[in-house]
């Protein structure tokens, strides 16, 4: 390649990367997602659990895909399977890019959720849903990283978890996104997820050019 060749192809790769960061500090104005926009948060950074088969997973084993994260208990009674269901619907609705999207479930109750309960929980919804679990101190520290609540509450002989209920969306590079509210219906979220897709596209397209 002559350095004339090299000088040109340095410009377009430089004019790329300028238009595309222009493109997504562009977007970021423009958009108006239903969710909460936390994008550059200092929290919600990662977390180390076990999946049901006791392997730790993290973050950057979900590369290249976007990840939802939900914050719950197996024996709640609505809150934790309507956010379930709701995901579900979500990858419907989003067709085939639904395969880029991947739900996580992480117990705040431990001691009950095992990791065979953990499987059967999630996949009773879809089966590519992943339940992830940890010791008391790990959970806390992740709810801590996170930002979530959650507390025992005693009913009888027995107690329930009164928890946060926001959902958590990373993109593609495991950046945290959105914090998406539980009142939102699927087509919301549905919606929100599109609109960071288009932004991923638009950013690739330029960085192609």
């Amino acid at each position: 390649m002559t350095r004339k060749s090299v000088l040109s192809l340095k410009r377009r790769q430089f004019l790329a990367i300028s238009l595309a960061l222009g493109l997504s500090a562009c977007d970021k104005n423009a958009v108006n997602f239903n969710s909460i926009d936390i994008t550059g948060a200092d929290y919600c950074r990662d977390f180390k659990l076990s999946d049901s088969d006791g392997k730790i997973r993290q973050l950057a084993d979900f590369k290249g895909r976007y990840v939802l994260v939900f914050f719950g208990f197996t024996q709640c009674p609505d809150i934790c399977p309507t956010a379930l269901a709701r995901a579900a619907e979500v990858k419907q609705k989003l067709g085939k890019d639904g395969d880029q999207l991947q739900v996580i479930f992480i117990s705040i109750d431990p001691a009950r959720d095992t990791a065979d309960l953990m499987r059967a929980y999630t996949q009773n919804f879809e089966a590519s849903f992943l339940g992830l679990r940890g010791s008391d101190e790990q959970t806390k520290q992740v709810a801590d990283e996170f930002k979530v609540f959650y507390a025992k509450v005693a009913t009888g002989s027995s107690y329930t978890m009164d928890h946060s209920t926001l959902s958590y969306l990373f993109d593609t590079t495991g950046k945290i996104r959105l914090a998406m509210r539980h009142e939102h219906n699927a087509d919301q979220f549905a919606a929100d997820i599109r609109q960071l897709m288009k932004q991923a596209s638009r950013v690739l397209y330029f960085f192609v050019l």
